[in-house]
């Protein structure tokens, strides 16, 4: 198990090793787990960080060689009654609970239970296993397992589908949400459901496998699209390459968006509109707005702008200029949509 999982804190960072380092874990992790460590102590070092999201805790951790021993007695103090979903990033880690064992390599992902007595030893023969988990309430994943008390040391292997596409989101939980994406809480949920119906989902779960797949391949492709609008790296043909889906797929994802070119420019227009009302760009001009966000020219630019916001790109340029000038500050960008809203209603 991974020990600092139920921490909303920093047990060691990359300046602080040692026995100073591992007396702290193991104050920190005492009502949960032994730490033992497969190292001289003053080799020992880890650093875990945490970060609530959605509806979950997510947790990084960098170790040496160690071991986790969660008891009976551990259990019975009642700290931790969570599942943890667990991705091997480098090393190895070996977890075992009663007759059941699991050994997890890099791009393994595993379904821990943590109300059962467990023992967990991480090895990277003398460097430091690396290991990315969600932390599950019981009463969110419970209910999703035909057999919750049996889906502990559920192996996804890296090669599974479901693996790849469930680990390439456990780095992009730890980021600012990008703009127009898919909450946080729904890309859980799906995550959820996917490894439920690894471990023997309900019925429900079982039915539902097709709807979480689509949920977190479009959650995927749009943060994808988020981070690349003013670069050529968004037609159908590199996105079906980089995501290794047929055209017809990445269509489909696209249908309730109006399309993938539609969706594609009209996030190219919500970028050009907050670049416009951002103080650092009121020299940037027009033209290079639109060539950055790859419109055929300006005019065509700021015909697609008026029809999106109602107003062209330089009378909003004006706007927050006013804004500025008048309280120091640009409004946040759903104000200012409200406002331009409003002024659109109450004219004749």
């Amino acid at each position: 198990m991974d020990g600092a999982v139920a921490n909303e804190s920093t047990p060691a960072d990359d300046g602080e090793r040692g026995s100073s380092a591992l007396a702290q874990l193991r104050a920190m992790t005492a009502d949960i787990c032994d730490v033992i460590p497969l190292t001289a102590d003053d080799d020992f070092h880890v650093t875990s960080l945490t970060k609530m999201t959605g509806n979950a805790l997510l947790v990084e951790t960098r170790a040496t060689d160690l071991e986790y021993d969660r008891t009976p007695a551990h259990v019975a103090r009642g700290a931790m009654d969570h599942f943890q979903i667990t991705l091997c990033v480098a090393g190895e880690m070996r977890f075992s609970s009663g007759r059941r064992e699991v050994t997890l390599g890099s791009g393994d992902i595993c379904l821990l239970d943590m109300a059962q007595p467990n023992r967990t030893a991480l090895r990277d023969g003398g460097g430091r296993t690396h290991l990315i988990a969600i932390i599950l309430q019981r009463a969110m994943l419970a209910p999703r397992l035909a057999h919750p008390d049996s889906a502990t040391a559920t192996l996804l292997p890296a090669n599974h589908p479901h693996a790849r596409l469930i680990a390439s989101h456990f780095a992009a939980l730890g980021l600012p949400p990008a703009p127009e994406a898919a909450n946080v809480e729904a890309t859980i949920e799906a995550i959820a459901d996917l490894v439920a119906a690894a471990a023997g989902g309900t019925a429900d779960i079982a039915a539902g496998v097709e709807r979480a797949e689509r949920h977190l391949y479009l959650t995927m492709i749009k943060r994808r699209i988020a981070d690349n609008l003013e670069t050529d790296a968004l037609t159908a043909a590199e996105l079906c390459r980089h995501f290794r889906i047929s055209r017809a797929t990445l269509y489909r994802q696209f249908e309730a968006d109006g399309g993938l070119a539609h969706y594609v420019r009209e996030q190219r227009l919500n970028l050009a509109f907050r670049q416009l009302i951002s103080p650092s760009a009121q020299d940037k001009r027009l033209i290079d707005l639109a060539v950055g966000m790859r419109f055929s020219s300006d005019s065509t630019f700021i015909r697609a702008f008026r029809r999106k916001f109602g107003l062209t790109p330089g009378e909003l340029r004006e706007l927050a200029d006013n804004w500025l000038r008048e309280t120091g500050s640009v409004p946040a960008i759903d104000t200012v949509l409200h406002q331009l809203a409003r002024r659109r209603t109450s004219q004749p």
